[in-house]
């Protein structure tokens, strides 16, 4: 059968119609797709530089949160006292008298006198101050005086370190005085726990009391023998 001329152009035309738009659909489909990807990968590079600047932001606030706990260490140290030579050093606290080892001996030196012998317990380190030891006598109260014209230095206590101070308890010529068998010790007036130690019976009138020495040879309470 043969087919007109006419119906052959419209076949073609037909034809070419549809391949374009095939083509077209095509086009606009692989448009799509791309544009899906961009969106994509615009939306992973927002997140990501979010949970940057997250990040950040966390290991600012922990740089933060930790310069105060340095800060907090420098201030428990303390500011010490000046060692002069350009540094501060702990300041040691003072003994009192339950911080200390106890014991005396009686000496026959200048007319006889009791050394008091203080030494730290274990474990502890302390300081005797710059001061004249307590030293009473009796339930009246009678205290000694000093048997030097100055307070000597302060004396810091720990393991073997014994300080020394020498006690005349009477420094009269006559017969007067109180009896007594022990003496009680206290490191200053305001030491909540002086201690009463035992010496043997002396007889007390005037009493008098050397500084802490850290050798018990300049511990002998001269100045005594007086005729008050």
């Amino acid at each position: 059968m043969l087919i007109s001329r006419p119906r052959v152009r419209m076949f073609a035309g037909a034809s070419l119609l549809v391949t374009a738009a095939m083509f077209a659909t095509a086009c606009q489909s692989d448009e799509t797709s791309s544009g899906s990807s961009d969106s994509s990968a615009s939306a992973k590079a927002t997140t990501g530089a979010a949970g940057d600047a997250a990040g950040d932001k966390d290991t600012a606030a922990d740089s933060s949160a930790k310069t105060p706990g340095a800060k907090d260490k420098g201030a428990q140290d303390g500011s010490g006292a000046d060692t002069g030579n350009g540094e501060r050093g702990k300041v040691g606290q003072v003994c009192g008298a339950n911080d200390i080892s106890w014991s005396t001996r009686e000496e026959t030196q200048a007319g006889g006198y009791i050394l008091v012998m203080a030494k730290a317990k274990a474990g502890i380190t302390c300081v005797l101050p710059a001061a004249l030891p307590t030293v009473a006598f009796g339930s009246d109260g009678t205290e000694a005086g000093p048997a030097e014209q100055s307070v000597g230095p302060a004396v810091t206590l720990s393991g073997g370190t014994t300080a020394y101070a020498g006690v005349n308890p009477k420094t009269t010529n006559d017969n007067n005085g109180k009896e007594l068998d022990s003496i009680i010790v206290a490191v200053g007036d305001k030491d909540p726990n002086p201690v009463s130690l035992p010496v043997g019976t002396i007889t007390v009138d005037k009493p008098i009391v050397t500084n802490w020495h850290t050798s018990a040879a300049d511990a002998v309470p001269f100045g005594g023998g007086t005729d008050q």
